[in-house]
């Protein structure tokens, strides 16, 4: 029996209430400065209480990426978990940036980690790695059914070495096929949205029909790479088509540059937010 609603539930319920965008929490070494904040735990802290307080109360979704928090140890998970509380308390849906991949007991360890309300990492979804073959997310996938959180699986990202893999083919069909394909089984039946997404990049060329790519997989689409990595409007358009309004575009730097007022990165949100609604309408 799940604790909560099931995550494509809340997640459909807050995007008609506050929009599709993912902003990102990404404490860059460069944003702190640029902040006038130190490169410490003491600068992590200020950056990512402000960007919670401006955020988490503007956004459908945000996106604290781990790594730049693990970097300052002990001090800096101590951080994120604040900052995930932080978020929540403003009505937010916290998808936590982690990207984990591994199997059996480990797997299930990570789920336990970020997934189970029972943990001070606890969040509404995290991305994760299924490269070790989509079964080894099975711990992930049972732990967010039972929990009613959502997993981001990497499918088609836009880094260039990703095609090595991505793009390979098995019986005439892209290893990004398959992925989409399992996530399209996960997310049968639910409505309104399933809780299972996938990763796709808003810079990548696109979806390779010939090679069985389709986005259609009844889930969120976690489109990253917007504003300052180069996607716009018209290429989420592009890549997504009848699907995009499945879809989250995602921004960090962009958005967080607007700080470090609150008021001002709000306001950033907003915009974002105002030029998808106002390209999909």
């Amino acid at each position: 029996m799940t604790s909560a609603p099931p995550f494509g539930t809340r997640l459909a319920a807050a995007v008609a209430d506050r929009g599709p965008l993912c902003a990102g929490i990404d404490p860059h070494p460069r944003l702190l400065e640029s902040w006038g904040l130190d490169v410490t735990p003491a600068g992590l802290e200020r950056f990512a209480r402000t960007a919670a307080e401006a955020l988490g109360g503007t956004c459908a979704v945000v996106k604290p990426q781990s790594a730049f928090f693990e970097r300052f140890g002990s001090a800096g998970i101590a951080t994120l978990e604040r900052t995930i509380a932080d978020l929540r308390a403003g009505g937010a849906l916290v998808l936590l940036d982690v990207k984990r991949g591994d199997i059996g007991s480990t797997s299930q360890a990570y789920a336990d980690a970020y997934l189970d309300p029972a943990s001070p990492l606890a969040c509404d979804a995290i991305t994760a790695s299924p490269y070790l073959g989509f079964g080894s997310l099975r711990p992930m996938v049972e732990t967010a059914e039972r929990f009613g959180a959502g997993l981001f699986v990497l499918a088609l990202t836009s880094n260039p070495e990703a095609s090595t893999v991505q793009s390979a083919q098995r019986r005439g069909r892209s290893v990004a096929a398959e992925v989409l394909e399992e996530l399209r089984v996960l997310n049968a039946g639910a409505e309104p949205l399933g809780s299972f997404g996938a990763v796709v990049g808003a810079t990548i060329a696109g979806v390779d029909a010939a090679a069985g790519e389709s986005l259609a997989i009844n889930g969120p689409l976690l489109a990253p790479g917007v504003g300052a990595q180069g996607g716009t409007a018209a290429d989420v358009q592009r890549i997504f088509g009848d699907e995009v309004r499945r879809v989250l575009p995602s921004s960090s730097r962009e958005v967080l540059a607007a700080g470090p007022d609150p008021r001002a990165l709000a306001d950033a949100a907003r915009r974002f937010n105002d030029t998808f609604r106002a390209a999909w309408s």
